[in-house]
């Protein structure tokens, strides 16, 4: 599903921007140490300085460069900021708000619910493995589900049959007025059959 999708992507990026620090850090670490520096490297030798008094000093009577360099760090960090509260932003309810009828109201947790429903949609004739995962609100909860068929089923019976029996317990279970769903559907493929 999407947010499996996204993790993905974020571990690869922060893997990606790891190694190359990590590389960066290692050469600078290594030719200060001693080691023979490649051609053309910003960093000579250990007793060598990154940025020395020319290149420090380059820029300083033209007036463009400062805001160009604090615009351009700007960016990084809201881009920086903008992505961590990405990651760290939930996307899914872990619990569900339940009107029990006396004004107090409990709490169902989400994974079980996902999971119920996930097993309820499993046990349907015709479907191979099934995938719930909550969305929206802990007062207005909806549903992403995403079933796999076996080859011979047919897709609007097995949706119909996930909307009129594992999705509806859900709801009446949860107690709650609604719960839209958005459900996907895929076959599940199968090997090709040998003729003997």
């Amino acid at each position: 599903m999407r947010t499996v999708r996204t993790g993905r992507v974020n571990r690869v990026l922060l893997a990606l921007v790891g190694l190359l620090l990590l590389a960066a850090g290692g050469s600078v670490l290594a030719v200060g140490l001693g080691a023979p520096a490649p051609r053309r490297w910003i960093h000579s030798g250990p007793h060598d300085v990154l940025l020395g008094t020319a290149e420090r000093t380059r820029w300083r009577d033209t007036g463009w460069w400062w805001p160009a360099v604090i615009a351009g760090l700007a960016v990084l960090v809201l881009l920086a900021l903008w992505w961590l509260a990405a990651i760290l932003r939930r996307r899914r309810p872990a619990e569900i708000l339940v009107d029990t009828g006396d004004g107090e109201g409990a709490l169902l947790r989400g994974a079980a619910l996902e999971s119920a429903l996930a097993e309820d949609a499993a046990r349907q004739p015709g479907v191979a493995d099934a995938e719930v995962l909550l969305a929206g609100r802990r007062t207005r909860p909806g549903v992403r589900a995403g079933l796999r068929l076996e080859p011979a089923m047919d897709p609007g019976a097995a949706l119909s049959e996930f909307t009129a029996s594992p999705l509806t317990r859900a709801r009446e279970s949860a107690g709650l007025a609604s719960l839209p769903a958005e459900v996907r559907l895929r076959a599940v493929r199968h090997r090709a059959e040998r003729v003997s």
